[in-house]
Parts: structure tokens; C-alpha cells; sequence
């Protein structure tokens, strides 16, 4: 009968600890569950703030671009803004390359029109539009620099 008592008793304590475990347990998950929505929720507002800052400074960017191609477009003061538009671009440009010479400049800004030239031309009529190799031809040497 004593054998009977003990393992009962130990059967008793094993199924009060499972329990209390799996109760333990049962709130960690709802916890854990309950972070999860929250940090979903948190990473998809973010991705849509992240979007419309993206399409905002595209929008920018064009709107930038639109307007120096308009200023560009007035004889003499379309040079001194192509000058003073080409000189800030430099400057931007030294500030993250410090140790970049002029002719680093020419060769970066080179090889990112040359990767562009076909989308700008085609934007263009076609009456008026330049051959790519007449517009390539015109950027430097970034093999040999001047």
C-alpha cells in the first residue's frame, strides 16, 4: 500500500509541475506572440513612412532636375547656372570621395552619363536627337586621364 501512496504522491507532483510548466509556457508564447504582432505591425508602418520618403525625394529629384534643365535653358544665365549647378555637384561629390582629384570627378560623372545616355536620348525627339557614339565621344578617357 506504500508503494501504491508514493507513486500516486509522485504522480500527483509530476502532473502539478507539467501543468504549472505548460501554464508557464502557455503565457511566455502569448507574450512572445503578442511582441510579434507589435513588431510586425512597428516594421510595416515603417516600410510605408520608408516608401514615401522614397517617392518624395524622387519626386524632388525630378522636380530639381526639371528646373535647372528650365534655368539651362536661358542663354546667359542658363551658363552661369550650368556652371554653378556642375560646381555644387563637385563639391557634393569631394565630400564623399576626399581624396578624389578633378579628373576622379570627370571619370565618376563619365561613367554615370554614359550608363544613362541611351534612356536621356531616347526622351528625345528624334529630329534633333544625337547619335550615342557622338555623345560618348564627347566624355573623357577615364583610362587615360588628361
Amino acid at each position: 500500500m506504500f508503494g501504491f501512496f508514493k507513486n500516486t504522491a509522485f504522480l500527483v507532483v509530476l502532473c502539478v509541475s507539467l501543468a504549472i510548466s505548460t501554464a508557464s509556457l502557455l503565457a511566455k508564447t502569448v507574450m512572445l506572440t503578442a511582441e510579434v504582432a507589435t513588431l510586425s505591425a512597428s516594421a510595416a508602418g515603417t516600410v510605408i513612412a520608408n516608401r514615401k520618403a522614397i517617392a518624395s525625394a524622387v519626386v524632388k529629384a525630378k522636380a530639381k532636375a526639371r528646373i535647372r534643365r528650365y534655368v539651362a535653358a536661358i542663354p546667359l544665365v542658363g551658363i552661369a547656372a550650368v556652371a554653378a549647378f556642375e560646381a555644387q555637384d563637385y563639391l557634393e561629390w569631394q565630400d564623399e570621395n576626399p581624396d578624389g582629384s578633378k579628373s576622379d570627378y570627370a571619370c565618376d560623372m563619365a561613367e554615370a552619363s554614359a550608363s544613362v545616355v541611351d534612356e536621356v536620348l531616347q526622351d528625345l525627339p528624334e529630329k534633333i536627337r544625337p547619335s550615342n557614339d557622338y555623345i560618348l565621344s564627347y566624355l573623357p578617357d577615364c583610362e587615360n586621364p588628361d
